[in-house]
């Protein structure tokens, strides 16, 4: 079930966009090995990419690319945590 407040805040934050840096689709799509590589290494990707979380958060497109790659990677490395 959906919350009115939680929905509100959603939208706000779609319309204001992020509060800190965010990259272009074509600078996330340069980004996006190095930040899944990352990501299943443990190491801090959101530090080492800045901008990219905030990108995938605002780009449905990116953010399927980035979700797909990680799952792609992930069970080529035998991975069980592809999300």
């Amino acid at each position: 079930m959906s919350h009115p407040e939680h929905d509100d805040r959603l939208r706000l934050r779609r319309v204001l966009g992020p509060a800190g840096p965010e990259l272009t689709c074509e600078e996330c799509f340069e980004q996006l090995d190095r930040h899944v590589e990352l990501t299943l290494a443990g190491a801090d990707a959101d530090a080492a990419v800045p901008g990219m979380s905030a990108h995938l958060e605002g780009c449905p497109a990116c953010k399927e690319d980035h979700e797909s790659l990680l799952a792609l990677v992930a069970a080529d490395a035998g991975h069980d945590d592809a999300a």
